[in-house]
């Protein structure tokens, strides 16, 4: 018995070299972009831009919100920080969601975000702010995984990347959405046009018409089914789907030998290093700053000197350019030195200068410290938008088998979560104990993740899922 899981691996890694060498001899099938792919993918990215928005919103509502329904300091903060709580709670009912509903997660999603935002808009209490504050943590919790685990599945592997990386630029887009109509109309507004136009219904709407991922159906069993869903995201009748279909296949039905659901199987050596890539780039995303960024940004600016809205202009704009790009070794490399630029930019101002050093230096100095600033804030923010933030989920996806990708995905969301809410919450006070050495901290977490990168992060372009997989359990 103790020699079935091996043989199992070894005859998966053959049959899919033997695709591989068909592949080279005739010809690569992977299937074009069409319509109902790009309809796909783009209802799917509704999700994600949802998630943004809510991230974004209290940023422009904190000062209407805190005087038009007289919050304290302490409230708001809460307000805002029970993103996260809801976000360990969806994080823990992703994996089992995507497994049970497959794309019928995103409808489960959908239906939080949407109560979410319409008790936000017609509340006159803290309790109700609060409710409709979790239940967005909760939808942008399966959402976080949900979505870049359907879009990898239904994308053919020569784009797979690249539409995987438009979730990033979405991102960045809903968050410049929450910001610029935000500074314009008041936060009830903002919450419904959040909720009815801009996201929610748009993706409940597109949900009706996209097509299962082939990939769940066939992992149910549901293999006629599978074949279908395939051939409406691959061109119709048009498109030969036989080989990726066959594949597919193969692979389902020798997963379906030792069904492995259970969050004790993550901790078999076979999968030990999909688990630990997927732990390590998650943890590495949030503990290198990502959320002391992102929710506190203003502060960083308004402690540099610099103008917040100009800051936070700037910063939308080279995120939204940036996000065409996605490498990740670059981007872990460029997230620890815009840390160092910035911590080193607060230096002036935290230590004190030799009496040698005139006054007139010192103004030249610590105007420079708001320039420095900005330039280590944007390096940080690009090493995001064209890496950490993105492609670790997508690295998740495509690493994870599909018999423990439901148990995975809750670990590694649940860690993701976890490690946001410890940024978030801890930022304010380390912020306060040294400005400057916050950030070096963060430099030093980022400069860690890229030796971790080199070690234990594989090569995933161009190269299908079952490939990827089974060189992962090798």
């Amino acid at each position: 018995m103790g020699k079935e899981p091996l043989l199992q691996k070894v005859r998966i890694q053959e049959d899919i070299e033997s695709d591989k060498k068909t592949r080279v001899n005739g010809g690569d099938d992977d299937g074009p972009v069409t319509f109902v792919l790009l309809l796909t993918t783009v209802t799917a990215l509704w999700g994600t831009f949802s998630y943004g928005t809510a991230a974004g919103f209290t940023s422009p509502a904190q000062t209407g919100m805190m005087e038009g329904l007289n919050l304290s300091l302490a409230e708001f903060s809460f307000f805002g920080s029970v993103l996260t709580i809801g976000g360990l709670v969806g994080a823990a009912l992703s994996g089992r969601f995507a497994d049970l509903f497959g794309r019928g997660a995103l409808w489960v999603s959908n239906s939080f975000c949407m109560a979410g935002w319409l008790m936000i808009a017609f509340s006159q209490a803290t309790w109700s702010l609060d409710i409709g504050r979790f239940l967005l943590g909760v939808a942008s919790g399966v959402t976080s995984y949900v979505v870049p685990v359907y879009i990898v599945e239904i994308a053919p592997k020569r784009i797979r990347g690249a539409f995987s990386a438009v979730s990033m630029l979405v991102m960045c887009a809903s968050m410049a959405f929450s910001f610029l109509v935000g500074s314009v109309i008041s936060w009830q507004n903002l919450a419904l046009f959040s909720n009815l136009y801009s996201s929610c219904v748009l993706e409940f709407a597109g949900l009706v018409f996209i097509p299962e991922s082939p990939r769940w159906l066939s992992r149910n069993g549901r293999v006629k089914e599978s074949e279908v869903a395939l051939q409406r995201l691959r061109g119709g009748n048009s498109t030969n789907i036989t080989k990726e279909a066959a594949e597919i296949k193969k692979y389902m039905e020798k997963l379906q030998e030792s069904k492995e659901d259970g969050l004790l199987e993550l901790f078999k050596p076979r999968y030990s290093r999909a688990v630990i890539v997927g732990i390590g780039l998650l943890v590495l995303q949030q503990l290198g700053g990502l959320s002391g960024y992102t929710f506190y940004m203003s502060s960083i600016f308004n402690k540099a000197g610099f103008p917040n809205n100009v800051g936070v202009t700037i910063a939308t704009v080279v995120q939204a350019t940036m996000s065409i790009f996605g490498l990740i070794i670059v981007a872990t490399g460029m997230m620890c030195l815009g840390s160092f630029i910035t911590g080193l930019s607060f230096c002036f101002r935290c230590f004190c200068l030799p009496k040698r050093i005139t006054i007139l230096s010192y103004a030249l100095l610590d105007n420079y410290t708001s320039i420095s600033t900005l330039i280590g804030v944007l390096v940080f923010l690009t090493s995001i938008t064209i890496g950490i933030g993105g492609i670790p989920w997508v690295i998740v996806s495509e690493m994870t088998p599909m018999n423990i990708k439901g148990s995975s995905g809750t670990l590694c969301n649940i860690t993701s979560w976890s490690s946001n809410w410890f940024v978030s919450y801890t930022f304010n006070f380390l912020f306060q104990w040294s400005s400057c050495g916050v950030f070096f901290i963060y430099s030093m977490i980022s400069g860690m993740g890229i030796l971790f990168v080199i070690k234990m992060v594989p090569e995933t372009r161009g190269r299908s899922l079952e490939e990827i997989q089974a060189d992962v359990a090798r």
